[in-house]
């Protein structure tokens, strides 16, 4: 699962940096400023939304320049979910295609099954308000704690609320039930609040955007591809590590379902990691991407 999901990770993050290079440096089909909404998707597509976001508070993108990012985080997303639903039907072929062994891979699905039924919780006004004010003072206190020079508030804020959520999810705190669902709340008012200040007009090179996109993803399939026949991977992995950086833990669990219900929470667990490196890996994407242009 490590080996899948990481590889994914720089698979992604190499298709970035070489459309980067070829899109702009040799084609100049990008602008200058190109390398700062793709290093929002580059967040976007290792984590989920919710990296993106604060990646595009890190570099201080205007919602004009997010608009045809998140034209490439939809339209380029649906076609790769399409693509990865669809290599269900060739599972068997293609992991007797890397001699993979999916024995051990089916007995952890099935533990990991077992201790999410253990650890379910009901979801109550008290657990949810907790939740909810717990959060607001972790990102309040985030603000005053950026002292240092050397990044400015916003990258500190982003980076100390990653750490301190990383850090109350090993606590108690972080079992506490209704912290997914609020989660999700806000992110969607996020995305949604983001969304209503783009403007359909900034739209005058999405087709170049959405070639970038394709040929982003055509890069990460046939590395993950070539690596999956060496580390000898099979489908499942390989797919579901890619739409839980792709597409999150919504995308990644529905994936894992199609292949075997029993496998969902590897889906949950690779998505969450992708969840936490999304926003470090946007932030050093962007400053590659920019130091290139």
């Amino acid at each position: 699962m490590l080996v899948g999901f990481f590889t994914a990770c720089l698979t992604v993050v190499i298709g970035f940096l070489v459309t980067f290079l070829i899109m702009h440096n040799l084609l100049g089909l990008l602008d200058n400023e190109a390398w700062a909404p793709l290093a929002a998707l580059c967040g976007s597509w290792i984590g989920g939304s919710g990296n993106m976001v604060a990646t595009q508070s890190v570099f201080s993108i205007s919602s004009a320049q997010m608009a045809n990012a998140l034209v490439v985080d939809t339209v380029n997303y649906s076609i790769w979910v399409m693509f990865l639903f669809w290599t269900v039907s060739i599972a068997s072929s293609f992991n007797r295609w890397t001699k993979a062994d999916t024995q051990v891979l089916d007995d952890i699905g099935r533990k990991f099954e077992a201790d999410g039924l253990a650890q379910s919780r009901e979801i109550t006004f008290s657990s949810t308000l907790l939740v909810q004010h717990f959060g607001a003072l972790l990102g309040g206190a985030s603000g005053p704690l950026a002292f240092l020079s050397c990044l400015d508030k916003a990258t500190w804020t982003v980076l100390l609320v990653t750490v301190l959520g990383m850090a109350c999810a090993v606590t108690p705190i972080g079992r506490v039930a209704g912290s997914v669902e609020l989660a999700n709340v806000f992110l969607y008012v996020v995305i949604a609040l983001l969304a209503s200040r783009a403007s359909l007009a900034e739209l005058e090179n999405a087709h170049v955007w959405i070639i970038s996109g394709t040929l982003i993803l055509l890069i990460h399939a046939t590395l993950l591809t070539l690596i999956a026949k060496l580390c000898r991977l099979d489908l499942f992995t390989c797919s579901v590590a890619s739409l839980a950086n792709i597409g999150g833990v919504a995308g990644a669990s529905l994936l894992a379902g199609a292949f075997n219900a029993a496998l969902v929470p590897i889906a949950v667990l690779m998505a969450f990691m992708g969840t936490i490196t999304g926003t470090f890996i946007g932030i050093i994407v962007g400053v590659v991407m920019r130091w290139l242009s």
